[in-house]
């Protein structure tokens, strides 16, 4: 086995309570645990940057869905990438750059089979968590697939600010399409969705009803939905949309912490009408298109034709309140956590 000189101390967060409604710090602990080392066919990894995303509020809960809850008392789970600091795995080298799935903490164990090597010379390292990373393959599938996208298509894209709507938005341009609408939280957010992503149009859904909003915004209807919020904008979209017209549902952060039920759309019924089409995704379904997402993808961010922006937060001692903060919509791109 090959490592180098690692610290005696591993820092990682601990679920120590199910959150109800929104979460609280006593929810979580930072826990100070040895570092751990590489059996056959592992890997340590010193994380360099951790992903914070709004699924992870899901996991907290104990109710079943399509991943297995969060675990208390022990440390959590998230995207992460970092530098190989000991291997006990053929074909990783100490030194190497990989993806893996080991954040909340400094130093993740990591089967060799679950990690992905990448370049950090091909792009910063921080964008295999973003733009050419899970979000960004999140934003592809769902909409090229899912969504079934085609060229002159209308398209309007919720929560359009964050690291999966920016990227919609802008692949939906690239593509072709006939006019992009954006919906964001503030007023700062709106004017980058316009001038930064290209967006033909945005509004910021905290000035009037989303539905006076839209129909201002996109008078001749759209022809595809992605989801990222749910609620009052699923409402909307479904009163906009067109003959033969389809939607995505990738997320509903609008309803993560009710601690209710929420009621679903009134106006479900025009889909009758209008021949539509809702359906729901998960990136994981759709790993198949990762060669053809990065190449794709990977070219338009190195020629520039695709922006991103990242919130960077500093310091594993912050990952909990960058984790807040994605909840509140203080982001503005991917959450990152640096370490």
């Amino acid at each position: 086995m090959t490592e180098t000189q690692l610290p005696a101390v591993n820092r990682e967060w601990h679920l120590v309570s199910r959150p109800v409604g929104w979460p609280k710090t006593e929810d979580f602990a930072l826990v100070e645990a040895e570092v751990p080392q590489p059996g056959e066919g592992q890997v340590l990894v010193r994380n360099a940057y951790v992903s914070v995303d709004p699924y992870m509020r899901g996991r907290m809960s104990a109710a079943k869905s399509y991943v297995a809850p969060f675990e208390l008392g022990k440390v959590m789970q998230g995207g992460a990438v970092g530098e190989v600091v000991a291997s006990n795995a053929e074909g990783i080298e100490v030194g190497d750059h990989l993806l893996h799935f080991f954040g909340w903490r400094e130093f993740a164990v990591v089967d060799a089979k679950q990690a992905v090597k990448v370049d950090p010379q091909a792009a910063p390292l921080s964008t295999y968590l973003g733009a050419l990373g899970m979000t960004g393959l999140t934003a592809y599938a769902g909409l090229l697939r899912t969504a079934s996208f085609k060229e002159g298509d209308s398209v309007f894209v919720s929560g359009a600010a964050g690291a999966v709507g920016s990227q919609v938005g802008q692949i939906a341009k690239l593509k072709g399409a006939s006019r992009v609408i954006g919906s964001a939280g503030s007023d700062e957010k709106v004017k980058l969705l316009v001038e930064e992503y290209g967006f033909d149009a945005a509004f910021n859904y905290k000035n009037g009803p989303v539905s006076e909003q839209l129909r201002a915004a996109a008078p001749d209807g759209v022809d595809v939905y992605f989801d990222n919020v749910g609620g009052d904008h699923l409402e909307a979209a479904i009163g906009q949309l067109n003959r033969d017209g389809r939607i995505a549902i990738c997320g509903a952060i609008s309803v993560y912490n009710s601690t209710e039920p929420v009621p679903g759309p009134k106006n479900l019924a025009r889909l009758i009408q209008t021949r539509g089409r809702i359906e729901g995704f998960l990136v994981g379904d759709h790993y198949d298109l990762q060669a053809q997402f990065v190449q794709e993808v990977g070219a338009w961010v190195r020629s520039g034709e695709l922006k991103y922006s990242e919130t960077v937060v500093e310091g594993i001692e912050n990952n909990l309140e960058a984790f807040f903060g994605v909840l509140r919509g203080d982001n503005v791109g991917k959450m990152i956590v640096k370490l």
